[in-house]
């Protein structure tokens, strides 16, 4: 059946190979980006199939208002993907409170704010799809993005919880955590803090370990979510990309084991329960 998507950040990177694959099989997009002239590509390749809207994620009663028109125009919204974000780069004591209200406006609460506004819309319908685009740095943390993956955790911690909630209602929800792509994610679209003398060989060192990092095929996303959202019983989290399968099981085997560790402590920080 033909599903009806609404994707924030569609005007590249992720989010707009998420619209291609979507509108390449039969389905329709309503497309968010902050400038519309952005989706023009779409709109001629794929006309009425593709719904332009102009939208600021951080703009509560902007995100209502295009969620809102998206469903009057196509009758129905059955995947949500939160894709709208950037990336944070600096030490933490080099991050101005500017820096990280704004990674929070965008990466968390835009998320939260389209989130709220399709749940009525969801519930009524008796079910959908919600795709909340985190990231490795959801799950494990590395140097000189402390607040970008504060805004990934925050987001995941939220959306374990919403999966709870709505599941009765018939709601899927999805968390998909990529590694390292040939995106702009680290170029032109992201924030950098001025860098403090302290921390300026570490800066190096994570630039020089990044160049190693082997960069994933963003064209191939796309085919890759349709997959998950034609799922009969989609994964609460899935990677994309091969990097976090290395990753993230060796950082959560160390994880395991300072607990047991530790588990003395644990028990006598527990006292003498009445």
């Amino acid at each position: 059946m033909t599903k009806v998507w609404f994707i924030t950040g569609s005007s590249r990177g992720f989010g707009r190979q998420f619209a291609q694959a979507a509108l390449e099989r039969g389905d329709k997009v309503a497309a968010t980006a902050r400038d519309t002239d952005s989706l023009a590509g779409l709109v001629a390749v794929h006309g009425e199939a593709v719904l332009p809207l102009a939208l600021d994620v951080t703009d509560k009663a902007a995100v209502s208002e295009a969620v809102r028109r998206a469903h009057e125009h196509f009758g129905r919204l059955d995947v949500v993907v939160n894709n709208a974000g950037y990336g944070l780069f600096g030490a933490v004591e080099e991050l101005t409170e500017r820096d990280v209200r704004d990674q929070m406006e965008t990466n968390f609460f835009g998320a939260l704010w389209v989130t709220q506004a399709v749940l009525p819309l969801l519930r009524a319908q008796g079910g959908g799809h919600i795709v909340q685009i985190s990231s490795v740095g959801g799950v494990i943390t590395f140097p000189l993005v402390g607040g970008y993956n504060a805004s990934k955790w925050a987001l995941e911690g939220l959306t374990d919880s919403l999966a709870q909630e709505v599941a009765a209602f018939g709601i899927k929800v999805t968390l998909v955590e990529p590694g390292s792509f040939a995106t702009d994610w680290g170029g032109s679209s992201a924030s950098f803090s001025e860098h403090l003398p302290a921390y300026e060989e570490l800066h190096a060192a994570v630039v020089a370990n990044l160049a190693n990092v082997p960069n994933g095929d963003p064209t191939a996303v796309g085919p890759a979510l349709l997959k998950v959202v034609d799922a009969e019983n989609p994964p609460l989290r899935i990677f994309f990309g091969d990097f976090p399968l290395h990753f993230v099981p060796q950082v959560y085997a160390e994880r395991v084991k300072t607990w047991q560790e530790w588990a003395d402590v644990a028990v006598r920080a527990q006292g003498s329960a009445a």
